[in-house]
């Protein structure tokens, strides 16, 4: 059983950055998908970025150039740098991992049902 534990969130002013980290990032297969998906009150769970067992990242548009996406493999986590936020950057950020046969990687966008495992979330909340 894979348990994923998110950490880093917080509050911050616009412009500001905040680092998210997913611990537990047990790998299941030699190939892999693991992501970070954010969920505002009265929306969707969207997907933010991932990043496969080959170091291949994908980025949604509204965080491309802003936010960074990486893995450590020693430590089993999973991480998401986030730069020059924004008041529309807020929400509740969830990691997320092992993706089901017949989605891939790095199509835009993967909805949350296409990942089995998730973490229960943190807040990150961007005042203007």
């Amino acid at each position: 059983q894979v348990q994923l534990v998110e950490s880093g969130g917080g509050s911050v002013q616009a412009g500001g950055s905040l680092r998210l980290s997913c611990a537990g990032m047990t790998y299941i297969r030699s190939r892999y998908c693991m992501g970070w998906f954010r969920q505002a009150p009265g929306e969707e769970r969207e997907e933010v970025a991932t990043i496969d067992s080959s170091g291949w990242t994908t980025y949604v548009e509204s965080v491309k150039g802003r936010f960074t996406i990486s893995k450590d493999n020693a430590k089993n986590s999973l991480n998401l740098q986030m730069n020059s936020l924004k008041p529309e950057d807020t929400a509740k950020y969830y990691c997320a991992t092992n993706l089901r046969d017949g989605a891939r990687c790095s199509q835009i966008p993967l909805q949350a049902n296409d990942f089995k495992y998730w973490g229960q979330g943190t807040q990150v909340t961007v005042s203007s």
